[in-house]
């Protein structure tokens, strides 16, 4: 079954927008490309951040260490000047 639209239920301009897209030459197709790589490269980065999250979360289990070792947590940073 080949891919496409047909005209029998699209109009013109839906078929125009339609090759527009699809369309290497085209300024949409490009916009297109570019929008669907920077989706993928923030949902990327969101699953490292999660992946990086667990992996400290079984560093902590592993070490007994439940809370982070930096003294600003602790402390006014105002103190430390």
């Amino acid at each position: 079954m080949a891919k496409g639209v047909s005209s029998k239920t699209h109009t013109q301009k839906q078929l125009d927008d339609y090759a527009n897209q699809n369309n290497p030459n085209n300024k949409a197709y490009r916009a297109r490309i570019a929008n669907s790589n920077k989706v993928n490269k923030a949902r990327n980065d969101k699953k490292a951040a999660i992946k990086s999250a667990k992996h400290q979360c079984f560093l902590e289990e592993k070490t007994g260490v439940l809370y982070p070792l930096d003294p600003m947590c602790y402390s006014n940073p105002y103190d430390m000047e």
